[in-house]
């Protein structure tokens, strides 16, 4: 059924649905809040280790990147888990390639800030 909310209203529970999301996601999701506390930790160097816009959205735009895929690996295995708890050569590959998604960010996550950091201190 589509929603009748449009407008502000529309935004207004858009925004307290994706509210309701991140907190499932931080109370339900031990992998979400190692990478929030770890995002914790590292934004506030961006502002020392980035040198100008360029370089700070892409130090901000990584870490927010790894969580954007866990909360979309988080979605999949709570949909896959929904379905079933019986091995199901599908469910696990869909779990698997969701988990191959958050290690992808991981990697240019740590790329992003190992080459800043390498261009800051070492060239």
């Amino acid at each position: 059924m589509k929603s009748s909310h449009t407008g502000w209203q529309h935004l207004l529970h858009s925004t307290r649905y994706s509210l309701k999301g991140l907190g499932a996601a931080f109370r339900h999701e031990a992998a979400f809040r190692h990478e929030l506390a770890a995002c914790a930790v590292l934004l506030p160097f961006t502002g020392w280790l980035g040198q100008g816009p360029v370089e700070w959205i892409l130090l901000v735009g990584s870490c927010l990147l790894v969580l954007i895929v866990e909360l979309l690996n988080s979605a999949i295995e709570s949909v896959v888990d929904r379905i079933g708890s019986e091995h199901h050569e599908l469910s696990g590959r869909a779990k698997d390639i969701g988990s191959a998604a958050v290690m992808l960010s991981l990697c240019v996550a740590g790329l992003t800030w190992g080459l800043l950091a390498w261009q800051k201190f070492l060239a």
